[in-house]
């Protein structure tokens, strides 16, 4: 036998023995997956045959599953059936098919709150505050809006009939439904000569735009990029830009990647790595970078995952500033996988974390004091929830479409639209009309950088950091303590059910360790081993110890 035969042969024998090796490994992980379903398939047999009345299995099968899934107590990892995999992927993705109109019940009728841009509700001449008596024939009277929703949505292609009452006049309406791409790039205002369309400029005299953001939904980066180059950011014309991405929970993490590399020429805009990935490390290219313009990037509380590595990797890159408040911090990765048993289920699983270009993960951990995009250094402006609340009723009335179709905005009874124009690059008038500190500091910020080619500090300083761990902790502890007072209403009113009972704790079923009028305060306690050996002796500083004991594992002595 040759030599190169016989090396052949122990090749073949090795990669034979190899393939009965991993043949036996994958019998022996199979037997461990079958072991694993053995107790559900007992407890399923059992309550099939025995509950008293017959179960749903199909409301058992997704009940184990989402136990499975909650186990894991990730927020972010859940398990979508297919009766909500329509609504799951239209929140994903931004796209429905509808007529394209956000609406509200007032006054127990359905109305329109606006048109969305470029869609079959505005073509159609539908019209802010109209009100639709009834959808196909059935009356909206008292009708839940999430019903009248459903009646809305269908098929791509087929009609929808509306009758619409408007300043006392009824008007039908046959609209198509179409494919619904709901933008997620707005501008300041609406454009005056087309309300459909964005005004993307802030501060024309000084060339600053501004562009928020809602979601990182597919495509969104041309869609900034698009605006960018309304504003006159591809000619060189823009200034500089501020970029809010409060309220914004985040989503693709491509998009986010694509919109910082308009802005970056090099360096590390993210990194992402997981237990089934090796680590991806992403690059700004040069190819394709817009010219240079300061930028101001607007978060808050809200503002979450794609959001924060934008906002990380612009920051970190020495390339913008950023104002406002510490942002939500989700450093997780989803990906959305369709079960392959075939029934339309998807699971959306967190596989990887993502990591700033200086390596720090964002993620927020109970264990740890640091996390999320902070604001630079001179630049934290809180807002308080009152504040946020009065703004976002202000933006809400700017983004409605009040024109017929095509036709420019009609502005608010008494306004003054030449006086409104000239004033929307104001900061003080943007903070006292649309009630927008954090906007009216980054304008501020922007065009002392654009006038003097230095950063104006607008915020307050040294609330990076430890500072800004001392605003979560103060919420956190407000939280805790509105906790307890709810739990001593609660006693209270146990105490008083009790007193109208006339029964006792035991009667109730409450635990009781000691009698009620006993005062403990002042006393000790004494913890003792198996073995008798006494491990501590704690001095009690309150009244609530019997409290705090009920749901710890001991018990009382018999």
């Amino acid at each position: 036998m040759s030599k190169k035969r016989l090396v052949f042969d122990v090749a073949l024998v090795v990669v034979l023995g190899l393939a009965v090796l991993a043949s036996t490994v994958a019998l022996a992980q199979r037997g461990n997956d079958y072991k694993f379903f053995d107790e559900l398939i007992e407890v399923k047999a059992i309550l099939a045959k025995r509950f008293v009345e017959p179960p749903d299995e199909e409301k058992l099968r997704q009940g184990a599953i989402r136990g499975m899934v909650e186990s894991l107590n990730d927020p972010y990892t859940m398990y979508v059936p297919p009766v909500d995999k329509s609504d799951f992927n239209k929140e994903l993705t931004g796209e429905y098919v509808g007529i394209g109109a956000q609406v509200n019940v007032q006054d127990g009728w359905l109305t329109i709150v606006s048109p969305l841009e470029d869609s079959p509700a505005f073509k159609s001449g539908l019209m802010a505050e109209d009100r639709v008596l009834e959808i196909n024939g059935k009356t909206t009277k008292d009708v839940r809006v999430d019903e009248c929703v459903k009646m809305l949505v269908g098929e791509p292609g087929t009609d929808v009939k509306l009758l619409v009452e408007r300043k006392g006049e009824r008007i039908e309406y046959s609209i198509t439904r179409d494919r619904i791409k709901t933008r997620s790039v707005k501008g300041f205002h609406r454009d005056e000569a087309n309300a459909e369309n964005w005004n993307y400029l802030i501060d024309p005299a000084n060339a600053i735009a501004y562009i928020r953001m809602t979601q990182f939904t597919p495509g969104v980066a041309e869609e900034v990029l698009a605006g960018l180059e309304a504003a006159g950011a591809s000619t060189g014309r823009l200034k500089g830009l501020v970029l809010d991405l409060r309220f914004n929970p985040g989503g693709l993490l491509s998009e986010a990647e694509a919109i910082a590399d308009l802005f970056l020429e090099e360096g590390v805009i993210v990194s992402t790595k997981g237990r089934a990935y090796d680590e991806k490390v992403t690059r700004a290219r040069k190819e394709g970078t817009l010219p240079y313009f300061p930028i101001a990037v607007l978060l808050n509380g809200q503002s979450a995952s794609a959001s924060e590595v934008l906002a990380g990797a612009l920051l970190e890159n020495n390339r913008a500033i950023v104002l406002g408040t510490r942002s939500y911090g989700k450093g997780s990765v989803q990906s959305v996988l369709e079960l392959p048993s075939g029934n339309g289920s998807e699971l959306k699983v967190t596989e990887q974390g993502y990591y700033l270009p200086s390596g720090r993960s964002i993620s927020r951990k109970d264990s740890s004091p640091d996390w999320g995009v902070d604001p630079s250094e001179g630049y934290f402006v809180p807002m308080t929830d009152n504040e946020v609340g009065e703004m976002l009723a202000v933006r809400r009335r700017e983004e409605v479409i009040h024109s017929g179709i095509g036709g420019a905005a009609i502005p608010a009874a008494g306004a003054d639209p030449v006086a409104d124009e000239r004033r929307w690059s104001e900061p003080a008038w943007i903070v006292t009309e649309l009630k927008d500190k954090q906007l009216g500091a980054a304008l501020s910020a922007l065009q002392a950088k654009v006038e003097t080619g230095e950063w104006k500090l607008t915020g307050e300083k040294g609330r990076a950091g430890g500072a800004l761990a001392l605003d979560e902790l103060k919420r956190t502890v407000d939280f805790r303590d509105r906790l307890y007072r709810e739990l001593e209403r609660t006693e209270v009113r146990i105490e008083a059910l009790e007193t109208a009972a006339g029964t006792g704790a035991e009667e109730s079923g409450a635990r009781d360790l000691w009698a009620d009028d006993a005062k403990v305060k002042g006393g000790e306690v004494t913890v003792r081993d198996a073995a008798g050996n006494v491990v501590s002796t704690l001095t009690i500083t309150g009244e609530d110890l019997e409290r705090w004991l009920f749901d710890a594992d001991v018990e009382k002595k018999p």
